[in-house]
């Protein structure tokens, strides 16, 4: 007949199915195969990906809560308002540190403000300037090694350097402020903000 596909003899004299049908059948293969390699293969990446982002979310976790000393940036909303340290606009050299234990929850926040900024502070905190004392470095050695704090002026000069405690009744936090005016335009804050559980 003409148009009929050739047949291939097979050993022992079968006969195998016409060429053309074979390669149809090895693509419908090939396709089926490359379908479920799909199908199961980019799900199961996907899944390694997300195991390998969470292991690295869990260890940032771990070594943020673990670190000694400052992170820079903005404390949360929560934090700031837990702990009632309000952070005035302007501010630069914003940077922050949180310690919890069984005793004492603390957040410890320095960042650097116009006189106008302070002024706001102070009085968002419930204090103001005329509560400050020249000279008073109220922010303990203890509180000073966790963050690294070194006061400026301190000593050699200590008109720079005013200070407070804001004590509050329970379960409002308590506050150590110091504030370093060595630069005479944008006066440096330090607060120690405590909760007592």
């Amino acid at each position: 007949m003409t148009g009929a596909l050739p047949l291939q003899a097979g050993p022992a004299g079968e006969q195998r199915a016409p060429a053309g049908d074979r390669r149809h059948v090895v693509r419908r293969r090939a396709l089926s195969l490359l379908i479920i390699v799909l199908l199961i293969g980019i799900p199961a990446g996907y899944l390694v990906i997300s195991a390998n982002q969470s292991r690295n979310s869990g260890k940032d976790k771990e070594e943020k809560y673990s670190a000694r000393g400052l992170t820079r940036g903005w404390p949360s909303k929560v934090q700031r308002r837990l702990y009632q340290v309000p952070i005035p606009r302007p501010a630069s050299k914003v940077a922050w540190y949180e310690t919890n234990n069984w005793r004492t929850s603390r957040l410890y926040v320095q960042f650097q403000t116009t006189h106008a900024g302070l002024d706001a502070f102070l009085t968002q905190v419930g204090v103001s300037r005329a509560d400050l004392t020249r000279g008073d470095i109220t922010i303990g050695s203890r509180d000073r090694l966790v963050t690294g704090w070194r006061f400026p002026g301190a000593g050699a000069r200590p008109g720079a350097n005013f200070g407070l405690v804001h004590e509050q009744k329970n379960p409002r936090p308590t506050q150590d402020i110091v504030v370093n005016t060595s630069n005479p335009t944008y006066p440096m804050v330090y607060v120690v903000s405590r909760l007592v559980p």
